[in-house]
């Protein structure tokens, strides 16, 4: 450690914390544990980010937009419904696998009401297209008729409960961390021919 520069060090001791939460779910993890796990002095978390709070902070912050690039993908104007929502899966799995625990951090967070999700314009440029698109789907006869926010609530359901209850599932079912991401990774087509008429 003591070869890094200041920059460095921030982004090393930053990357530990996002590993501690995102990887590990271990959302209760002290000062003095991420000091440890990055191999730090406890006090230098301190000088670079003045606390522990301000630390998560940062996390909570990169881990909305890391959620916020997701939904990228469903403004993607040149490919079908269907494909913008399979890109939105596939990004989805991509990231529930390499974190975990994101979503379950950033709601965490939210219950303790310590900080906020806010909407920006953009989140409701993308919500505005995707209802509009989604009233044409319908029309089409390529989904079934149900209410636009009872579709989303099904696609994130199918995407994010497998990670939310992930070591529930993963000790109940007997199966190892390795073949309960095998059955992560392979959850695109299932989920899509759950939301999409053949």
């Amino acid at each position: 450690m003591s070869n890094l520069s200041k920059e460095q060090t921030e982004e090393h001791i930053k990357e530990t914390a996002k590993n501690i939460f995102f990887v590990q779910g271990r959302f209760n993890a002290t000062t003095q544990q991420i000091a440890e796990e990055a191999g730090v002095n406890r006090t230098l978390i301190n000088y670079y980010f003045r606390s522990r709070n301000k630390l998560i902070e940062i996390i909570f912050e990169e881990a909305v937009s890391l959620e916020r690039n997701k939904s990228q993908s469903l403004l993607n104007k040149g490919l079908s419904f269907k494909e913008n929502i399979a890109h939105f899966i596939e990004a989805n799995l991509e990231s529930n696998l390499k974190y975990p625990y994101l979503q379950t951090f950033i709601v965490s967070q939210l219950n303790k009401k310590e900080f906020t999700f806010k909407k920006r314009a953009h989140d409701q440029k993308i919500a505005d297209y995707f209802y509009k698109i989604y009233e044409a789907e319908i029309k089409a006869g390529n989904i079934e008729n149900i209410e636009a926010n009872q579709f989303l609530f099904n696609l994130i359901s199918l995407l994010s409960f497998p990670n939310a209850v992930r070591p529930l599932l993963r000790t109940n079912m007997g199966i190892s961390e390795k073949e309960y991401d095998r059955l992560i990774s392979e959850r695109k087509e299932i989920i899509l021919n759950l939301l999409f008429k053949k």
